[in-house]
């Protein structure tokens, strides 16, 4: 076929096309002329980005805050699992169960108010049972110990035992040399020692090895590993009528097993600052100022910037307050402390730590949010103020005394190493004013400027 006959027909094909369009369009523009109805234009469906998935929101978390919060599960009960801070289905199971428990919509991912609950949950379980990480002098091995649960303990060449008055609940850390071990020999010789040993779950890693099964009576749980010749093997023993008590507190212990720590970790978890500041609310104009009493705990000496020594007179372990005095001081402004009390939503009034607002020493405000923890009196606060504001006083959405706030550590289950996260708890108002009844001091009266009535704490230890 003669080319040029193809190319005048594509031609005409093209010149056809373009002239029905134009006639398409010329029809449209007549008809809207006649009706005055413009054509509604063609519809087009936007495409909508994948969804993120709890995972994702967990990923994007650092490290530290994924190991706090499965530390925190574990704590609760919803959580068996590694507390590596890697992100897994089985984490985000465990928020979703902790939702629902709550009573709350099960999304995968804790709110703020979620996340406070947890914390505050998860220490209050810690208190329980005395939980605390420690050094075995013997051997170097930093481990977690629930403290009131094994009050008992003993040690020699081998190794150290913790255990309960009654011996339900038994833990063992053992130490040997032993030559060219291997995890597999190792897990091989604590299945057959003691004899009569039923395993109902193994692990064999090339670094480490996990056993748990029945022993007798009572269920157990190894942890083992080796460096070079040198062997360390942790084995928790407790009787089955205290599982529902011990086995939060086994995954907490197997998490926080670090038989050879190097570095910082060998030293335990740092010491209390030689100097720290905190927050007090003037409550009499005679001299005295409540604050937190965990921010005055252990102190030399306390002192009242700008107004000088100050003593502590009374405290109350259970609700961490304390009541300072100072004397001959003129110009206090107390705080009025009536009928104020938390709702969603508060203003924190403190001075935040020097090296927050470089060198100085002003009074600041914040505003966080309330979360009733449980179904007790706690309440978690979110987010955490800045450090230095332990003891400072919170105000409702209508300017009256809320509560004090605290900031407190919270002891991560997980790898010994990781920086614990302050988490801010508000002290109910009702709480604050039993406690200064208690102890002779009228909360009637005072301002209504907490900015003038919150003063700097200064604690100094050795």
């Amino acid at each position: 076929m003669d080319p040029r006959f193809v190319m005048r027909s594509m031609l005409a094909a093209t010149l056809i096309f373009v002239a029905a369009a134009g006639s398409a369009q010329a029809q449209m523009s007549g008809t809207a002329a006649v009706t005055g109805v413009k054509p509604k234009p063609v519809a087009t469906v936007p495409i909508r980005p994948a969804l993120q998935t709890p995972a994702d929101t967990a990923n994007a978390m650092a490290q530290a805050e994924r190991q706090a919060i499965q530390s925190d599960l574990a704590w609760v009960g919803t959580y068996n699992g590694a507390i590596s801070g890697e992100v897994s289905e089985r984490m985000v199971a465990a928020i979703k169960e902790f939702q629902k428990d709550r009573g709350g919509k099960q999304t995968g991912v804790l709110n703020p108010q979620e996340r406070g609950a947890l914390a505050e949950t998860a220490k209050r379980r810690q208190d329980n049972v005395g939980w605390k990480i420690i050094t075995d002098t013997g051997s170097g091995v930093r481990l977690g110990i629930p403290a009131k649960l094994v009050p008992q303990q003993s040690s020699d060449a081998n190794g150290a035992k913790w255990s309960s008055s009654t011996g339900t609940i038994q833990i063992q850390l053992a130490r040997r040399k032993e030559s060219n071990p291997t995890t597999a020999k190792l897990a091989e010789q604590e299945k057959k020692e003691p004899a009569g040993r039923k395993i109902d779950y193994a692990v064999v890693k090339p670094d480490f090895f996990v056993l748990s099964g029945l022993q007798g009576l009572k269920k157990f749980y190894v942890r083992g590993t080796f460096k070079g010749d040198e062997v360390r093997i942790l084995t928790i023993l407790y009787d089955q009528a205290t599982e529902n008590t011990v086995e939060p507190v086994v995954i907490a212990m197997s998490s926080a097993f670090n038989p050879f720590p190097t570095g910082a970790a060998i030293a335990g978890p740092p010491p209390r600052k030689t100097v720290e500041y905190g927050t007090g609310v003037v409550v009499s104009e005679d001299g005295a100022i409540m604050t937190d009493r965990q921010a005055v705990d252990a102190c030399l000496a306390i002192t009242i910037a700008g107004y000088g020594n100050a003593d502590r007179v009374a405290e109350d372990k259970d609700h961490d307050l304390a009541l300072l005095r100072i004397y001959g001081a003129r110009g206090l402004k107390p705080l009025s402390l009536t009928d104020g009390a938390a709702k969603s939503s508060v203003e924190l009034t403190g001075i935040a730590d020097p090296q927050n607002q470089g060198g100085g020493a002003a009074a600041s405000s914040v505003r966080a949010s309330v979360a009733q923890v449980g179904s007790g009196s706690d309440l978690a606060l979110s987010p955490a103020p800045a450090m230095g504001f332990s003891g400072a006083a919170a105000l409702d959405t209508d300017g009256k005394f809320a509560g004090m706030v605290q900031l407190k550590p919270v002891v991560v289950a997980g790898p010994p190493t990781a920086a614990p996260a302050a988490q801010a708890a508000l002290v109910s108002a009702d709480t604050v004013r039993a406690f200064l009844k208690v102890n002779g001091v009228n909360a009637a009266g005072g301002s209504s400027d907490a900015k003038a009535s919150v003063v700097r704490v200064i604690c100094v230890r050795k």
